[in-house]
């Protein structure tokens, strides 16, 4: 099966892209995250992605397009789905090009974060894949997440303290200064 992976970060495409090889499908990673802030970590994010790329063998295609404002626009008036609503907007764009590129079915590596909302993913991926014409593939890669992170540090790859938003970026700060 071919299968369209969108990434977040280097750090949580190692797993599923071990896991989804070892089963036999072609992985092709996908770059779009308009959430993350600042953009000095969106870069540092995408330059360990391509150093992965290169790394690993591991073809990307990258939308490499800082769109703070879309991110914005789509999650501003409603903070409190604001998860739900990064989720559909990164997701539409994976799901998108997947049908455009003929891919079977796409993906996400959030799904290796135990501090994402699976069911959530699932819900929206689904969601996404009924509006636009290809199938999601879940897999709850979870039990290989601190594989990633070892990997990661153990191959010198950028790792990310937070899932990217300035919103989730303010509440790691609020919960260290809470210590």
């Amino acid at each position: 099966m071919r299968i369209l992976l969108h990434c977040c970060c280097a750090q949580c495409a190692i797993y599923p892209l071990k896991k989804l090889r070892k089963k036999g499908h072609d992985v092709t990673g996908f770059w779009y995250n308009p959430n993350i802030h600042p953009f000095t970590e969106y870069r540092n994010r995408l330059e360990a992605l391509r150093y992965f790329e290169g790394i690993e063998g591991f073809p990307v295609i990258y939308k490499d397009s800082y769109d703070l404002e879309k991110y914005l626009k789509k999650v501003i008036d409603e903070l409190d789905n604001r998860c739900r609503n990064c989720y559909e907007l990164r997701l539409f764009k994976t799901a998108e090009v997947a049908r455009k590129e003929g891919f079977d079915r796409f993906s996400t590596t959030l799904l290796v974060s135990p501090y994402q909302k699976h069911s959530l993913i699932n819900e929206v991926g689904e969601k996404v894949a009924k509006e636009i014409g290809v199938d999601f593939f879940y897999e709850d890669f979870r039990p290989g997440f601190y594989e990633g992170k070892n990997f990661a540090k153990e191959n010198n790859i950028y790792r990310q303290k937070y899932c990217g938003c300035i919103f989730s970026e303010r509440e790691r700060y609020q919960k260290k200064k809470g210590r």
